[in-house]
């Protein structure tokens, strides 16, 4: 849902592109910084409760995704291991950012059901990624389903950093229930998703499995 909004984005932040490819920076450069940004702004901010500061943090660098693209395309530097190191670092700050949330509810945010649902969200978003990484390897096709990568990263830091924020301003930490409440949602989509995309492969299996429909 989130992937029609990629292209205003990639047009607000091709004057910065421009600007790193002047001073002789490459695409992959800007994946990594952005890549340990995201990561600092998650494991060193998020423990400490700091939470709307850690999504401040992240949203800086999580642009990074965009202006790397825009660099590689704009330059004539797109390659196959650029798009392999991309998606690589894509699933590290990921799991930064669940891992991160797991690390509050273990030491401030002091709950264990909580800590866990952010790993098993952490978890399943690296298997919706493989699964349509794996269906592609084999041939297939499984870009379905009803939480794309974009949505998940978008839902939680929106909701974590507006929650922060509300009790900061004064509304007190029942405003903080809205983050595992999001976690509840991204764990059901997830799920979900998967599950979507195990079903659409095991259907293409099957129909190459059968081979070619004999014509009439």
């Amino acid at each position: 849902m989130l992937e029609r909004f990629r292209q205003f984005w990639t047009n607000v932040w091709a004057p910065l592109g421009n600007l790193f490819l002047r001073w002789g920076i490459s695409p992959n450069t800007v994946t990594l910084v952005g890549t340990l940004g995201v990561v600092a702004g998650a494991v060193i901010f998020f423990p400490q409760g700091q939470l709307l500061v850690g999504v401040l943090v992240i949203t800086a660098f999580v642009f990074s995704d965009m202006i790397d693209g825009y660099m590689a395309r704009t330059s004539g530097q797109v390659s196959v291991f650029g798009a392999f190191w991309d998606s690589t670092l894509d699933r590290v700050g990921d799991a930064a950012i669940f891992g991160g949330l797991a690390m509050y509810y273990v030491g401030p945010g002091d709950n264990d059901w909580f800590a866990a649902l952010a790993i098993y969200c952490l978890s399943m978003g690296s298997v919706t990624s493989y699964a349509r990484a794996r269906a592609e390897s084999l041939g297939m096709q499984a870009k379905v389903g009803i939480a794309e990568r974009a949505d998940r990263l978008v839902s939680i830091l929106v909701i974590t950093g507006a929650a922060d924020l509300v009790n900061r301003l004064g509304a007190g930490e029942d405003a903080l229930w809205a983050i595992p409440v999001t976690l509840g949602a991204l764990a059901i989509a997830s799920t979900v998703t998967v599950v979507q995309r195990v079903l659409v492969v095991r259907d293409q299996a099957r129909a190459l499995a059968a081979g070619p429909t004999p014509e009439a």
